[in-house]
């Protein structure tokens, strides 16, 4: 009989640690294998191989210059349940790293609630105005983390994160919720915009293979792929169960046949 696989206890260093706390935002080198990495970017090439964008939403391939564009090169990202539907996402999300990492951050009954893969397309690959993740995927008291992968070395030319260190520490009361009102809009925003101070950002080169990880209070960004280089990331987001609710009015929802789905309990 073999012996159990132990999960590994620190993954974090406590410098680590203390400087999320401070600032929000860390950088995570190497925490991703070259052979995890390239199982994320075959498994979504596969992903996108297999597509037929003329059965998917307007939204996806709608304008003459999409059409134009071969549609590995023509998409900006694909979500929300890659962590679980996807064998090779399902791996690396579920994995005992990151259940290890988790622990290190304090989650005692964390959940993953949607996860993506994101392009940013050479070229075309657009800004991503400031925000905070809370906004979206809110609970209360606030528990979101975002975990955020480079499959490619992610540079200022080619659209990586800016942050505002310590702004976790500045709450906000904006959310983008499902509209009350069915005769308007399906989901706006609730809440006035929260201030933006563009001196207070800095920017967050990374190299291929690096997590960051992101309080869900901090304020984020990206600027648009200006390089002739594509940004490939993997990104999915955590929140506490334990005496913590999950906010009714958030855009996204659990259904029975697609739960959030606990780190802890779930094997890759």
């Amino acid at each position: 009989m073999g012996l159990m696989k132990e999960e590994p206890t620190t993954v974090l260093s406590a410098e680590q640690l203390q400087r999320f706390q401070t600032e929000g935002s860390i950088a995570v080198p190497d925490f991703l294998s070259e052979a995890e990495v390239e199982s994320l970017r075959s498994s979504c090439y596969k992903l996108v191989d297999e597509m037929d964008p003329r059965v998917h939403t307007p939204t996806s391939f709608s304008t003459v210059g999409q059409e134009q564009v071969e549609k590995h090169s023509s998409l900006n990202k694909i979500g929300h349940a890659l962590h679980w539907l996807v064998p090779e996402f399902k791996k690396v999300s579920f994995s005992d790293k990151m259940k290890a990492t988790a622990r290190q951050l304090g989650f005692i009954s964390p959940a993953v609630v949607q996860s993506m893969y994101i392009f940013k397309q050479p070229g075309i690959g657009g800004e991503v105005l400031p925000h905070k993740d809370c906004t979206f995927l809110s609970t209360k008291p606030q528990s979101c983390i975002g975990f955020w992968f480079a499959l490619e070395d992610v540079t200022v030319e080619n659209g990586c994160l800016w942050y505002s260190p310590g702004s976790h520490k500045t709450p906000t009361e904006r959310r983008f919720i499902r509209n009350p009102d069915k005769n308007g809009d399906l989901l706006i925003f609730e809440g006035q915009a929260d201030p933006f101070d563009e001196s207070k950002y800095l920017p967050l080169p990374v190299d291929k293979g690096t997590l960051v990880l992101i309080n869900g209070q901090v304020d984020h960004k990206s600027a648009k792929n200006t390089s002739p280089k594509s940004r490939h990331i993997y990104t999915f987001h955590v929140i506490e169960r334990h005496n913590t609710a999950w906010d009714p009015r958030n855009w996204l929802q659990p259904t029975p046949e697609m739960p959030f789905t606990g780190l802890y309990e779930n094997c890759p």
